[in-house]
């Protein structure tokens, strides 16, 4: 199956660059581009793409309000976000994430990383690493207001909070099942009810729900 891609970034050079690269992949084509958030937005709903390359700083709409309406938008459910930054801890990263973006890129990673990533997405796995997710909670998460019990965790079993712990820690499905000595279907099977349960869009959004809730903090095991 082809993934269709956009790619959202006000500056022309980049955007080229990003349809150079991935227009060459036999799985991958780069349906349309956008310069600035709000036309991002558009071409989201006339296009329906996979993933959606945004940029966070672009005039008109940024990208992290182009995200949230992406998000917001119930025909858009399926439709991937992954912000581009310059640094890899962007102020605006984690804001992205709490917006509804899946994950993040930097500018200068490299081609085949790109590639790959464009590829993880669309394949609905999760883009954040253990690292990166307990780096960028690690720095942000002192921002976001002190976390209150959340009530809509009691609908999850014992088992399905176990898994929610290792998914806010980046594990990939394969890793929880090896952690919980359990199949990788079983596995897949908890986040997909997790997912459910909560109306969460996906792997990145439970991350996040996990550290504002408070069901893990930055340096919990």
């Amino acid at each position: 199956m082809t993934i269709r891609v956009v790619i959202a970034d006000d500056q022309a050079l980049v955007r080229a660059g990003f349809v150079a690269l991935l227009d060459a992949q036999d799985d991958i084509d780069v349906v349309g581009e956008a310069d600035n958030g709000e036309e991002a937005v558009r071409k989201a709903r006339e296009l329906t793409p996979d993933v959606v390359l945004m940029d966070i700083r672009m005039p008109v709409l940024d990208g992290l309000a182009a995200t949230r309406a992406i998000a917001a938008d119930a025909a858009l459910s399926a439709v991937k976000v992954v912000v581009l930054t310059t640094f890899e801890l962007d102020e605006y990263v984690f804001e992205a994430m709490r917006s509804g973006a899946t994950g993040f890129l930097v500018k200068h990673t490299e081609p085949a990383d790109l590639v790959k990533a464009v590829r993880v997405v669309a394949g609905g796995d999760a883009l954040l690493s253990p690292s990166v997710t307990k780096r960028l909670v690690a720095e942000f998460a002192t921002h976001a207001k002190p976390a209150a019990p959340d009530a809509t965790f009691t609908e999850l079993t014992d088992r399905e909070r176990e898994v929610m712990t290792l998914v806010a820690e980046g594990l990939t499905n394969a890793e929880i099942a090896e952690r919980l000595f359990m199949s990788p279907a079983t596995a897949r099977t908890h986040v997909s009810r997790i997912l459910l349960k909560l109306d969460a869009r996906d792997r990145t959004q439970l991350v996040v729900m996990a550290y504002e809730s408070g069901l893990v903090r930055p340096g919990w095991q």
